[in-house]
C-alpha cells in the first residue's frame, strides 16, 4: 500500500543519499533511449523522477513505459544529485532527481482537452479553462494564486485577532433591503410567496452588532450582487469586512493600514510606508478625472479655462460661458504622433461622452496646432506653463461640463499611460481617497441617492446643509486605492436615530418604507447605539492585483462567466416543476423581444 514520505517541491541537496516516497501526476515524459524521465507534479511544485533499469524493478519500469500525462502514480526511490551541468535552476528541486525503485499507477487519465503544461492563461481559450476548471486549476500558475490568497486570509485572521477583532458569521438568507443593486431572492417553501435575498454586503449585521456591544468584528463573508459582469466583477465575491465601535475615521484608517502593511510586508517582503496619502474627492477628480486615480505615472489634468477665456475660438468660449471647463493633459512624446493616431484619440474621447478633442504638438520647433492661430503669443505661452508641457508632447484638451471633462480625460489618460509603456516596472502606489460626497442628483429620477449607502455619516462641519444645500455636504466615508483600483472602502456611519431618518428623507424614502426596509436597525437604534464606522476590502481584487492578474475570475476557484453562467456545473439551469410547485412560482411564458 502506497503512503508518501515527502512532496515533490520540497526536496533539495540535504535529501541527498535518502529513500523516498511520493504521489502526483505526471506532468511531462521523456523517453531518452532506454531511460524515462518524468516530472512528476504535487500542489508543492514538480521534482524530475528517473526510471533507469539498472535501479528500477523490471515490473515497474514496463509501467513507466505506459505513463502519460496526468496519470496520478506512486514512487518510491533515492534522491540523487544532478550530474554537473544539467541542474533546473528554475525548479526549486532543480539540483536533485529521484531513481525510482518501484513505480504504482493509482490512477488513468484520458488526455486532457486543456494544456496542464502551459503556464500562461492566454495559451488556453478561457470557455474551455471554465469547463475544465478542475484541470485548469491544477496547473502551477494557478495554483500559486490560491496559495496567496490563502496566506492573505491567514494574515488577516492573524493580524485582526491580535487587534481585538472577533469572528461573527451574519446571515446569508436575509431580507431584501435597497442597496444599490439588484438582490439574488431566493423562495420560502415555509411561507409561500415570500422570499430571502442573498446578502450584497453584511451592512446592516454588522451595525447590529456595534449595537450588541461587540465593539470590534470582523468576516470573510460571501456577498452576492445581480449586476452586470466585467473583468473585476463577480455576482458572486468575497469580502474582508470590519467594524469598530467608539472610533473615529482617521482611527479606522489606522487600524485598516496596519492590517495592509502586514499583508504587503509578508507577501512581498517590502515594507509599505505609512501613513498612506491622501487625496480628498474634489481633487482626486480635479487632478486625474477618476476617484480611483492611478499615481503610478504623472500626466495630470489642467484647468485652463481662465487661460483661454475671451480668445478667438468661439468653441471653448461657448462651453465657458455655459458653465463648462476646458481642461486638458499633456502626453509624453505625443507629438510624434501621426494625424492617424489623434484621430483615434478623438474618436476615443467622442465615444467617452466628449463632442470632440482639440491638440497641439510641441515640437522642437514649434506648437503645431490647427487651432493656434486663435490664441496670441502670450496666450500660448501661459498655456504651455499652465500644462507643465515638454519638448516632445502632444496636448490634447476636452471643452464640455466638468463631469465629462474629467470622466474623459481620466480615461484618455489611463489607456495613453498603458499604450505608452508608462507603467511598466512601477512599485504598487496606495492612496486614500476621503470627503466624497455624501448624495448626488439623479437628474432622471429628480431625487437625490446616496453616493455610498444610506447609513454614511456626513462630516459633523456639513450637517448643517443637509437641509439647505446637500449635495454639498461631504460624508465620513474613504476608498482605498491601489494603482487605479478601488481596493476597499467604508465609512464612519450614522448612530444618531433622528439623523438616520433625516437622511432617508433625503434620499425620498417615506417613514412608511424606511420601516418597512429598515425598521429593525431603526428599532435598534432605540436602546443606545455607539458611534461605530468600518471598512470593507475586495478580497478578490486585491488578490487580483497583488498576484499582478488582469481578471479577479483566476483568482476564484469556481467562477462565472459575464453572462453569469458556469461552464462547469451549467448553472443556472431549470428545475423540475414539482421544486416550483414546492414554492409557489410560475414561470411566465418568454416574451419574444
Amino acid at each position: 500500500m502506497w503512503k508518501r514520505t515527502d512532496v515533490c517541491g520540497h526536496l533539495n541537496e540535504a535529501d541527498v543519499g535518502r529513500k523516498v516516497a511520493l504521489c502526483g501526476w505526471v506532468h511531462r515524459r521523456r523517453d531518452h533511449g532506454g531511460v524515462i524521465f518524468v516530472d512528476l507534479r504535487d500542489r508543492s511544485g514538480l521534482v524530475q523522477i528517473v526510471f533507469n533499469p539498472t535501479d528500477c524493478a523490471a515490473d515497474s519500469f514496463r509501467l513507466a513505459e505506459t505513463l502519460r500525462s496526468e496519470f496520478v502514480i506512486y514512487i518510491s526511490g533515492e534522491v540523487r544529485r544532478r550530474l554537473a551541468g544539467m541542474e533546473n535552476p528554475k525548479l526549486a528541486s532543480g539540483s536533485i532527481e529521484v531513481f525510482v525503485e518501484q513505480l504504482e499507477v493509482i490512477s488513468l487519465a484520458e488526455t486532457p482537452p486543456i494544456s496542464v503544461e502551459s503556464e500562461k492563461t492566454a495559451d488556453v481559450e478561457e470557455a474551455m479553462r471554465l469547463r475544465y476548471r478542475y484541470l485548469d486549476l491544477r496547473r502551477p500558475e494557478l495554483q500559486r494564486v490560491f496559495a496567496l490568497r490563502h496566506r492573505v486570509g491567514q494574515i488577516v485572521r492573524n493580524h485582526l485577532d491580535a487587534q481585538g477583532f472577533w469572528e461573527v458569521e451574519t446571515p446569508m438568507l436575509t431580507r431584501s433591503t435597497p442597496e444599490g443593486a439588484r438582490d439574488f431572492l431566493v423562495p420560502s417553501r415555509l411561507q409561500p410567496g415570500e422570499f430571502y435575498a442573498l446578502p450584497q454586503s453584511p451592512q446592516l449585521f454588522k451595525q447590529l452588532l456595534m449595537v450588541s456591544g461587540f465593539e470590534r468584528y470582523f468576516q470573510i463573508a460571501r456577498c452576492f450582487r445581480d449586476e452586470d459582469l466585467r473583468a473585476d466583477r463577480q455576482p458572486e465575491f468575497t469580502q474582508i469586512d470590519l467594524e469598530m465601535s467608539f472610533v473615529t475615521r482617521e482611527d479606522v484608517i489606522e487600524m485598516v493600514e496596519g492590517l495592509v502593511k502586514d499583508v504587503v510586508r509578508e507577501v512581498t517582503g517590502e515594507e509599505l510606508l505609512s501613513p498612506l496619502p491622501q487625496l480628498t474627492y474634489s481633487e482626486a477628480m480635479d487632478r486625474f478625472g477618476s476617484d480611483k486615480p492611478d499615481l503610478r505615472f504623472g500626466m495630470e489634468l489642467k484647468n485652463v479655462s481662465d487661460v483661454v477665456h475671451g480668445s478667438d475660438f468661439q468653441v471653448f468660449n461657448k462651453v465657458l460661458d455655459g458653465g463648462g471647463m476646458v481642461k486638458g493633459v499633456a502626453v509624453p512624446e505625443g507629438a510624434s504622433f501621426p494625424r492617424s493616431r489623434i484621430d483615434a484619440l478623438t474618436k476615443r474621447a467622442i465615444e467617452l461622452g466628449a463632442k470632440g478633442l482639440a491638440w497641439a504638438q510641441y515640437t522642437e520647433e514649434e506648437l503645431k496646432s490647427p487651432i493656434a492661430k486663435f490664441f496670441s503669443e502670450s496666450v500660448l505661452e501661459e498655456i504651455l506653463v499652465r500644462m507643465e508641457a515638454q519638448r516632445g508632447d502632444l496636448l490634447i484638451w476636452v471643452a464640455d461640463s466638468p463631469q465629462v471633462a474629467n470622466h474623459v480625460l481620466g480615461q484618455l489618460r489611463l489607456e495613453l499611460a498603458q499604450e505608452l509603456g508608462l507603467l511598466e516596472g512601477k512599485p504598487d502606489y496606495y492612496l486614500w481617497v476621503v470627503d466624497f460626497p455624501l448624495v448626488e442628483y439623479a437628474e432622471g429620477e429628480e431625487r437625490y441617492v446616496a453616493v455610498h449607502h444610506p447609513f454614511t455619516a456626513p462630516l459633523q462641519e456639513d450637517v448643517a446643509l443637509l437641509e439647505s444645500d446637500p449635495g454639498k455636504v461631504r460624508s465620513a466615508a474613504y476608498d482605498l486605492v491601489l494603482n487605479g483600483v478601488e481596493v476597499g472602502g467604508g465609512s464612519i456611519r450614522i448612530h444618531d436615530r433622528t439623523l438616520q431618518q433625516q437622511m432617508f428623507k433625503l434620499l425620498g424614502i417615506s417613514k412608511e418604507a424606511a420601516e418597512e426596509k429598515f425598521g429593525f436597525l431603526l428599532e435598534a437604534f432605540r436602546f443606545g447605539v455607539p458611534p461605530h464606522g468600518g471598512f470593507a476590502f475586495g478580497l478578490d481584487r486585491w488578490i487580483m492585483l497583488l498576484a499582478g492578474i488582469s481578471s479577479i475570475r483566476e483568482c476564484i476557484a469556481f467562477p462565472k462567466t459575464q453572462k453569469g453562467t458556469c461552464l462547469l456545473t451549467k448553472a443556472p439551469s431549470p428545475v423540475d416543476q414539482g421544486q416550483l410547485d414546492e414554492v409557489g412560482i410560475r414561470i411566465a411564458p418568454k416574451v419574444k423581444p
